[in-house]
C-alpha cells in the first residue's frame, strides 16, 4: 500500500487524537496533558523519545535500518487564550482556552506521520526527528528547543538535519485540501513595541496646569502610521498596528501616564533594523516636543520565516506526485503572520507549508480565520497532512543518499 493509502487507514485514529487535544487545550510552554497524550500516541513505535527540560516538548527520533542523513518534521501543540464559540461536540471544555490556530491538527498529523514512517523503518537510510513543540504562540518554544539541543537529537555521528518541514492549517482563505507555499520569505518577522508616556496629572478643566500624556501618545500612534508608509519601500512591506492603548480613569482627570503597545511586522533584515530605530526615534522626538518623559521597549520576537528555494520546489513536486497537481498552488505573497519555526529555518534549509482546512460547507473567502473564537478546522485533512509529512521525509532522505 502507498503512504497515502496507509494514512487513510489511520485517519479515524487521528481524528480521535485531534478531538481529545481540542477538548483539553493548554497554553504556553507548560502543556502536561498535551504532552501526555502525545507520548501515549507514540508509545510502542520504534522511536527514541525524549522530553524537554524546561518546557513540555516531545522529541522523537526514528533511526532507519541504515545510516544516512537526518530530516526534521515539526508540529506545534499549544492553544490560545480564547473562549470557543464553535458549536461542536468536541469543542474546548476549558473556558478561556481554545485551539483556534489548528495546532491540534498539526500534532495529530505528525503522530500519524510517525506511524507511517515507523512502518517503513526497514527501508530508511538515515534518521527522522519529530519535533512536537509547545509555546509557538508568542513563547518562542522553537528557540527553547534549539537551546536544549534539538538539532543534535539524532545522536552522535548523525549530524544536524539536512532539511526541515512544517505544516500549518488555515481555517479560511484556502479551499479545503489545497497545499500552498512559496520560495523565500513566507511569513513576517514579528516585534513588539511598548511605550509609556509620562507626564503630570491634573484637572481636566485646567490642562495648562498639568502635563497631559494622552495627546502626545495619540500623536505617536498617528506618527508611527505615517512613518511606516513614508520611510519604507512599498515592495518591502512593514506593518505596524497598535493593539493596546490605556490611559486614565475618569473623563475630568488628566492621567499621569499613557501606555500603548504595537506589533511590528517586516520581511527583510534591512527593514527590520530600520523600523526598530525609526519607531523609537519617532516616539522620543514627540515626547521631547511635548516636554514629557517616555519609556520605550522594543522587543524582537521572531525573525522572518524564509523558505529555501530548492526545498519549496521539492514540496511542490511532492504534493503534486502524492496528492495531484490540482492540490498545490504557489503563494504570490508572504503572510504577515509570524512563526518561531523561523528559528529552525535559520539553521536548516526547509519550508513551511500551508494547508486549507476550511469546512467543506463554508466559503473559505468568508469563513472565520485562525485566531478567531469562531475558527473551525475540518478533520478531513488529517490523513492527507500526515501523508505529506511522511512523504517529505521519505523522499528527502532518498534524495540525500
Amino acid at each position: 500500500m502507498s503512504v497515502r493509502d496507509d494514512a487513510a487507514e489511520v485517519h479515524d485514529e487521528l481524528v480521535r487524537l485531534r478531538r481529545a487535544l481540542h477538548a483539553e487545550p493548554e497554553i504556553g510552554l507548560d502543556l502536561p496533558r498535551t504532552q501526555e497524550k502525545v507520548l501515549a500516541a507514540l508509545d510502542g513505535l520504534p522511536l527514541h523519545t525524549t522530553t524537554g527540560r524546561g518546557l513540555s516538548s516531545v522529541t522523537g527520533v526514528l533511526h532507519g535500518a541504515r545510516p544516512g542523513p537526518t530530516v526534521l518534521l515539526r508540529a506545534d501543540m499549544d492553544a490560545l487564550p480564547l473562549t470557543e464559540a464553535v458549536p461542536a461536540a468536541h469543542r474546548s471544555r476549558v473556558d478561556g482556552r481554545m485551539h483556534a490556530c489548528g495546532h491540534d491538527l498539526h500534532t495529530a498529523m505528525l503522530v500519524g506521520a510517525a506511524r507511517l514512517l515507523a512502518a517503513r523503518r526497514d527501508t530508511l537510510a538515515g534518521q527522522i526527528v519529530l519535533m512536537f513543540q509547545p509555546g509557538e504562540e508568542g513563547y518562542d518554544g522553537a528557540g527553547r528547543m534549539l537551546d536544549e539541543g534539538l538539532l543534535d537529537a539524532a545522536g552522535p555521528g548523525a549530524g544536524p538535519p539536512v532539511a526541515a518541514y512544517a505544516l500549518h492549517v488555515n481555517s479560511a482563505s484556502l479551499p479545503q485540501g489545497l497545499f500552498q507555499t512559496r520560495r523565500g520569505p513566507a511569513l513576517a518577522a514579528s516585534d513588539r513595541l511598548s511605550v509609556t508616556v509620562r507626564g503630570a496629572g491634573g484637572h481636566g478643566s485646567a490642562p495648562h496646569r498639568a502635563k497631559d500624556p494622552v495627546p502626545a501618545a495619540c500623536e505617536m500612534v498617528t506618527a508611527l502610521q505615517t512613518f511606516v508608509t513614508r520611510a519604507f519601500d512599498p515592495f518591502d512591506t512593514v506593518v505596524l498596528s497598535v493593539g493596546s492603548f490605556h490611559a486614565g480613569t475618569k473623563s475630568n482627570v488628566i492621567p499621569e501616564q499613557a501606555v500603548f503597545e504595537a506589533t511590528v511586522r517586516s520581511f527583510s533584515p534591512a527593514a527590520h533594523a530600520r523600523v526598530k530605530d525609526g519607531a523609537v526615534r519617532v516616539c522620543r522626538g514627540i515626547a521631547a516636543a511635548h516636554g514629557l518623559d517616555v519609556d520605550i521597549e522594543y522587543a524582537e520576537q521572531y525573525p522572518v520565516t524564509v523558505n529555501d528555494h530548492a526545498e519549496a520546489e521539492f514540496v511542490a513536486r511532492t504534493v503534486a506526485e502524492v496528492h495531484g497537481e490540482e492540490r498545490y498552488a504557489w503563494a504570490e505573497q508572504p503572510l504577515t503572520a509570524s512563526e518561531d519555526f523561523s528559528r529552525v529555518l535559520d539553521a536548516v534549509p526547509g519550508a513551511m507549508v500551508m494547508l486549507g482546512a476550511c469546512p467543506a460547507a463554508r466559503d473559505p473567502a468568508h469563513a472565520p480565520y485562525n485566531h478567531s473564537p469562531h475558527a473551525e478546522f475540518d478533520d478531513a485533512v488529517l490523513g492527507d497532512g500526515a501523508a505529506l509529512y511522511a512523504e517529505l521525509a521519505l523522499r528527502r532522505l532518498a534524495a540525500a543518499n
